[in-house]
């Protein structure tokens, strides 16, 4: 295990990953990660949750560049002389970065490439409906998640997983193929398989427009996306002018339609929001209204005089 790695990621999904690296005796050499930010109430600064991992470990040469295309970045990353570049949630790199390594530079992708290409690749899987996503790892070229495919793993996804579950779920098993990614490379057994570009789909960027509730959109479409969004940033609709964000959700399906409104209240309980849809009807187990914390249905009816007949914009 003589492989010389830098480690390039930032948020939470990637710790799993490197902390496996180093279980398995793949510790960095040094991590290159986003710069500390203020967070919280207190606007403390924050370290990213790669960088507190990496101390955790001791590895001592912690990168936080600001302008990827610099040539102080060049040349700090020159004069570590590594072998690989692991890439995991991180920035889009300049090519004249990821092909210093000797052994190349690989990226851990959260779908089975060249499906969903782009920033939200888990989302979208959830937003779409998928029965099954995925990881890939995959060499580093300048078009955007287009390199050669190391590997793969996959995901069965049932109907009830939510965007949080997912992250979790793909953040482990990337683990997975990313030591096995690295223990190929290190024993230079490592095969690769172009991808096809008539098979690619679009993962694009999210917008605030994509976690708004359209109540005239069919069940299944309203659930995928307040699924998708559970934890961050949340689906939301609008309750007397406020954002309502909505979360742990059920579909009824019905075969026979009333004509009440789309997005109508239809019922309450201690347990549940009912909301009529234009193929059934939708039940809400948790909500959060603009500026305060997230509750159960029992919580939030307790302190809003919710009634049936209205409807949600």
């Amino acid at each position: 295990m003589s492989l010389k790695l830098v480690f390039m990621g930032t948020p939470d999904f990637a710790v799993p990953i490197l902390e496996k690296l180093i279980l398995n005796g793949y510790k960095p050499v040094a991590i290159v990660t986003g710069k500390d930010k203020p967070q919280g109430r207190g606007l403390q600064m924050q370290e990213t949750p790669v960088k507190q991992c990496a101390k955790k470990h001791g590895i001592e040469t912690i990168l936080e560049p600001e302008d990827l295309k610099s040539d102080d970045f060049y040349y700090q990353m020159k004069a570590i002389e590594a072998d690989c570049y692991v890439v995991v949630a991180f920035r889009i790199l300049p090519e004249r970065i990821f092909s210093l390594p000797s052994k190349g530079t690989f990226n851990l992708h959260g779908s089975l490439l060249p499906k969903y290409r782009g920033a939200a690749p888990m989302q979208w899987a959830l937003l779409n409906g998928d029965k099954e996503t995925g990881v890939t790892t995959f060499f580093l070229r300048q078009a955007v998640d287009t390199g050669t495919i190391i590997g793969r793993k996959k995901l069965p996804v049932p109907e009830t997983m939510t965007g949080s579950q997912l992250h979790d779920e793909l953040s482990h098993l990337g683990a997975d193929l990313v030591l096995e990614t690295v223990i190929k490379i290190d024993n230079g057994t490592v095969t690769t398989e172009t991808q096809d570009d008539a098979l690619a789909t679009r993962a694009p960027k999210l917008t605030k427009e994509d976690f708004r509730i359209d109540w005239n959109q069919p069940g299944v479409v309203i659930r995928n996306k307040i699924r998708a969004f559970d934890d961050y940033p949340g689906a939301f609709c609008y309750l007397d002018g406020k954002v309502l964000k909505l979360f742990k959700v059920d579909f009824f399906p019905e075969t026979q339609y009333s004509y009440t409104s789309n997005g109508l209240i239809t019922g309450l309980s201690k347990a549940n929001i009912s909301i009529k849809v234009s193929d059934g009807t939708i039940q809400i187990g948790e909500v959060q209204l603009e500026g305060k914390r997230r509750l159960s249905v029992r919580e939030f009816l307790n302190g809003y005089n919710l009634q049936t007949g209205i409807t949600l914009n």
